[in-house]
């Protein structure tokens, strides 16, 4: 079985918090660059998939002044952007009726594509879906394109475009270790430990119902980036513990041998928790706004939006007065 202590998870995706602000601020300079440069930053896969980057416009004299009238998201309002589509995982998934695994996997890849990356450079809509497809080939469940696209409104094709890029920006490090079966191996623990009775068994079971709740939520915040997959799992144990006073989480802790190990757990739990603490969702009137930013970055202007949208209307009333001669 493989060994989260061996695993490419712990040596490469597991970084300090000062490493995650730089790669966040990275991505998000050199969009700011090529926004500048080209007045637009959104790449485009091709069916191959391969990149199409923005094409530099320097030779209009006036080129430069509009550009810099597009501005450019900054990191706080990427990742506005990325806990909107990380809750529209989750729902995707929960709508698919996939395990917790998928859901998981798939929040992690897109997570660690979005360190490469910046929301102004690839659509996340596109590569939430793909990462969800991804995740269910490598765990085993299989779903086809097709059928995902379907269910969801959603062209195919684009996800199969992606999927290529979003190999490569994970490195090919494809599995990935979630805390969910953590939270199963520490309440077996925990029943030998207790030596349970069917009373205390029950109790157990519903902390780790409450815990898997619990881990929901840690997965939405950035701490799967800064911590192993065992300590998110404690931390949502001993959450859900306070719920339901099942156990002296002290008494169990006391067993470990190394009181300063001990000290640096109990401090990353502590961490864990004031992550889901302070994470929120934006408001709709932020998204609204930001979403404006990002299609302008995108070349995507309100003036394109409103001709589609006076296209498709053209398009009903034509079809409307069509049906109403042939009725």
């Amino acid at each position: 079985m493989a060994d989260f202590q061996t695993s490419t998870h712990r040596s490469k995706w597991i970084f300090s918090p000062q490493k995650l602000v730089e790669k966040y601020t990275d991505a998000n300079q050199r969009a700011k660059q090529t926004l500048e440069q080209c007045g637009a930053t959104l790449m485009e896969v091709d069916a191959d998939g391969s990149l199409s980057y923005p094409e530099s416009q320097t030779t209009a004299n006036n080129s430069g002044e509009k550009h810099s009238r597009i501005k450019p998201l900054s990191i706080e309002e990427e990742q506005c952007i990325k806990v909107f589509y990380e809750n529209k995982l989750q729902e995707v998934c929960n709508n698919f009726h996939f395990p917790h695994k998928i859901q998981a996997t798939a929040l992690i890849f897109f997570k660690r594509f979005y360190l490469q990356w910046s929301v102004m450079e690839h659509q996340p809509k596109n590569i939430m879906l793909t990462c969800i497809y991804a995740a269910c080939k490598i765990e085993e469940n299989h779903v086809s394109a097709e059928e995902l696209g379907k269910g969801i409104s959603q062209d195919h094709q684009m996800i199969l475009n992606n999927e290529m890029i979003v190999y490569q920006s994970l490195e090919f490090d494809l599995i990935v270790y979630a805390p969910y079966r953590s939270v199963e191996g520490f309440t077996d623990y925990m029943e030998e430990f207790c030596n349970a009775g069917e009373d205390e068994l029950q109790m157990l079971k519903a902390l780790q119902n409450t815990a898997r709740l619990e881990v929901d939520k840690v997965m939405l915040t950035d701490a799967p980036l800064l911590f192993p997959p065992g300590q998110l799992a404690l931390a949502a144990l001993r959450t859900s513990n306070a719920l339901h006073k099942v156990l002296d989480f002290d008494r169990i802790f006391s067993h470990q041998n190394s009181t300063h190990t001990m000290a640096e757990l109990l401090e990353s739990l502590d961490a864990i928790d004031s992550w889901v603490r302070k994470y929120r969702s934006p408001s709709e009137k932020e998204l609204k706004h930001i979403n404006r930013k990002l299609k302008s970055c995108w070349g995507q202007s309100s003036h394109d939006e409103g001709k589609k949208r006076e296209k498709k209307s053209k398009h009903k009333s034509r079809k409307s007065s069509n049906e109403a001669q042939n009725a």
